[in-house]
């Protein structure tokens, strides 16, 4: 029996047909599905792109300069403590992080034995000065390969950044370029700008942490005031406020202070950019408002805070028994935010002093074994000092060493110690010889 072939107007009629329903189905498709099939054809991520407007972050400039509060003398002997003087060998991520945030990319040294910022920088940003640190038996890469950007492993694990998106809050704090160059395992083109999509496109409100994705966005994004993720939610300035404002205030890292600071940085960036509505605004500031009278309750004789600061006049009439560093925590971290807070935010000038003393005895008269095991929580107290003065730690850093240059302790220092910044790009202030 003759079979009759299909003739040409029936095949265009029915790939036609199929054109139709294919464009009729993909309308009716919601944006997370869309977005999600896009990908798979295209091998391209989900979610938009948000350009930031500017190659480098926006910065929380300090309010105050306050030398009541903290003399010349009082933060150089605490810097000159969390300088991070770390071994080479199984660089800890989070350290790491934590200095770099602290002494920014562009600090220098002259103790040799004394990481550079483009030191710090290199460690987080290039997975082969990963690998000089800690070899690939001993821990999983840093930095993770996606389809179209690189993500950070955060955990626990040895070589794990511990915190969500922690790695890129400090860098970016610390000033990083957006098209700095990140070096991947398999991927060498691509940027921190890369980080800051992927990280853009992974976010979840019911994230577990916010507090560095807060920071992080807000010093990239503004004035753009939202973006959409990877499973097409648009997430805004608003929510995350929200977000950080939930729960009970002992919740979140850092006995809940952290959080504070966060939103505290998203008030300033309001106040230049407009990023907040005005009724979450008012829900942030009455949070902060709430914060300080519990502070003013809960602060002791001495000076400190304890890590259940959140209980008020409780945490002083029934104290905790903790260790030390506990309590710098909570101390270290009130006085940051409060450094980049208006007055009408803070304690009395005579409670942040007494914070002040207790903090800078405590830090001073650690150990340098002490300062190393410990180190992400006194970073912070050299951070809100300088704030304090109106300054950065390296600025200030290099200034104070114009006048008290460096004294090499060892032949190794003597002969090395002004090289190991000139290799950076610094510029030594003395030369060995006129020491």
């Amino acid at each position: 029996m003759h079979r009759r072939s299909p003739t040409t107007k029936f095949l265009l009629f029915t790939q036609l047909a199929v054109v139709v329903a294919f464009t009729t189905a993909w309308f009716w498709l919601s944006a997370r599905t869309t977005d999600r099939l896009r990908a798979a054809v295209r091998s391209e991520p989900t979610g938009t792109v948000q350009q930031p407007e500017r190659s480098k972050p926006i910065r929380v400039e300090p309010l105050y300069d306050e030398p009541g509060i903290v003399s010349d003398d009082e933060l150089a002997a605490v810097l000159e403590k969390v300088r991070p003087k770390f071994p080479r060998s199984q660089l800890k991520p989070n350290h790491v992080e934590h200095a770099l945030r602290t002494w920014g990319v562009d600090a220098t040294f002259e103790d040799p034995a004394v990481l550079s910022g483009i030191e710090l920088r290199d460690v987080l940003v290039d997975h082969a000065a990963f690998l000089k640190s800690w070899t690939a038996d001993d821990v999983s890469p840093l930095l993770e390969d996606r389809v179209a950007g690189v993500a950070v492993r955060y955990d626990r694990q040895p070589g794990g950044s511990v915190h969500h998106d922690h790695w890129l809050a400090c860098l970016t704090e610390a000033g990083i370029d957006l098209d700095e160059p990140v070096f991947a395992p398999a991927r060498r083109n691509m940027t921190v700008n890369d980080v800051l999509q992927e990280s853009l496109r992974d976010f979840r409100l019911d994230e577990r942490e916010t507090e560095w994705s807060a920071m992080a966005f807000g010093y990239w994004l503004p004035p753009a005031k939202s973006w959409r993720n990877a499973e097409g939610r648009e997430i805004t300035f608003d929510a995350l406020g929200r977000r950080l404002i939930r729960g009970h205030l002992r919740f979140g890292v850092c006995s809940g202070t952290h959080r504070v600071y966060s939103l505290m940085a998203l008030v300033r960036l309001d106040d230049e950019y407009g990023i907040l509505s005005t009724p979450v605004r008012g829900e942030i500031y009455a949070h902060l408002e709430k914060v300080r009278d519990l502070i003013v309750q809960a602060q002791f004789v001495d000076g400190h805070w304890s890590s259940n600061w959140s209980a008020g006049k409780k945490s002083v009439d029934e104290p905790l028994d903790e260790p030390t560093f506990k309590k710098v925590i909570a101390t270290g971290h009130h006085l940051e935010w409060l450094a980049i807070a208006p007055k009408e935010l803070h304690p009395s000038d005579e409670s942040i002093l007494r914070a002040a003393d207790w903090i800078i005895k405590q830090t001073t008269d650690r150990t340098e074994q002490e300062l190393l095991e410990q180190y992400t929580y006194y970073s912070h107290v050299g951070s809100a000092l300088a704030l304090w003065r109106g300054t950065r730690p390296s600025e200030f850093w290099q200034h104070w060493r114009t006048s008290h240059p460096f004294v090499a302790t060892s032949p190794a220092e003597a002969e090395h110690g002004i090289h190991a910044d000139n290799k950076n790009g610094g510029e030594p202030e003395i030369e060995p010889a006129a020491k």
